[in-house]
């Protein structure tokens, strides 16, 4: 019996792309973006830990994301059954508010992803949504009901943005990603680190978020170009070191399914052919703006 390749697999564009380290950066600005919406953003602190223990949380999510990249495709359906179970149970299961944060992470992953040098073409961009109707399942969604290419994601947001307010609620999310509570001889690394992550990840959020947080939006040249800098000092760290932090979802995957499925967006698609031609790449840490609007429509065109 041949191993299990789990909900997506290595020919898939999202085996690919979370294996970068940027995926962090993206993991940031999906929060910020996702605290954009009132009602969603209120069942988050009404009905969840963050308050308590955000880290945690945070942790939580990183590994149920993990899971669901590179785990088995038993571990998937256990890891959306029991977010299923904790949303029914909260009472946060309502469909319009799983879709924004469905929304909001994918563009986030995306958008990040082709601004920081990820070689995606429009076919792939689009590939990679649609892989992503998968995840929306597990969470509880029609895959039906959600967007499956970058023009729906698209306008999916034009038609949510006129609900999106930074409340009450968005600043407290705000308050904790400019300056998180760590214990004290972690302060130094927060001042050094953390905030040049969190406030790189705001300056990337399209610009009708920084009008409701109340800044103006940087130039998206100088964002693209501190975000490419910085994801490439980032690739410095070997992957298979990256890698080894818990809890090693890409060793684990690499371990179960062979060597050779080791993930590397660079020299995707090889040797794992798409239906349509590969591109010509510029090569790593190079990253070129379509139209200028601070969302999925990033990349390298085809």
């Amino acid at each position: 019996m041949s191993a299990d390749p789990g909900l997506f697999g290595p020919r898939s564009v999202t085996w690919q792309v979370h294996s970068d380290p940027v995926m962090w950066i993206a993991g940031v600005r999906a929060l910020w973006l996702q605290a954009l919406h009132p009602v969603a953003v209120r069942g988050v602190m009404i009905n969840s830990s963050f308050r308590e223990d955000p880290w945690g949380r945070l942790m939580r999510t990183a590994n149920f994301v993990g899971t669901l990249s590179y785990g088995t495709a038993e571990a998937a359906e256990a890891a959306g059954a029991r977010v299923r179970r904790i949303h029914r149970r909260l009472g946060v299961d309502d469909p319009e508010l799983l879709l924004w944060v469905h929304c909001a992470e994918t563009d986030s992953y995306l958008s990040v992803a082709r601004r920081s040098g990820i070689p995606l073409t429009d076919a792939r961009a689009d590939r990679y949504v649609d892989e992503h109707r998968a995840s929306a399942r597990l969470v509880g969604l029609d895959p039906a009901t959600v967007p499956g290419s970058t023009a729906g994601l698209a306008a999916y947001f034009d038609d949510v943005r006129p609900r999106l307010a930074a409340g009450p609620d968005a600043r407290t999310v705000e308050d904790f990603l400019r300056r998180p509570p760590v214990k004290p001889a972690l302060v130094p690394a927060r001042e050094v680190i953390w905030r040049r992550v969190t406030a790189l990840a705001y300056d990337t959020l399209p610009p009708y978020a920084h009008a409701l947080y109340g800044r103006p939006a940087p130039p998206p040249e100088t964002v693209t170009h501190r975000l490419v800098a910085t994801a490439n000092l980032l690739r410095c760290v070997p992957a298979r070191l990256r890698w080894r932090l818990p809890p090693r979802h890409i060793l684990r995957a690499m371990d179960r399914l062979g060597p050779e499925t080791r993930p590397d967006p660079y020299t995707y698609p090889a040797p794992y052919p798409l239906s349509e031609p590969a591109s010509i790449l510029e090569g790593p840490g190079k990253a070129q703006e379509i139209d200028g609007g601070g969302s999925t429509r990033w990349g390298t065109p085809d």
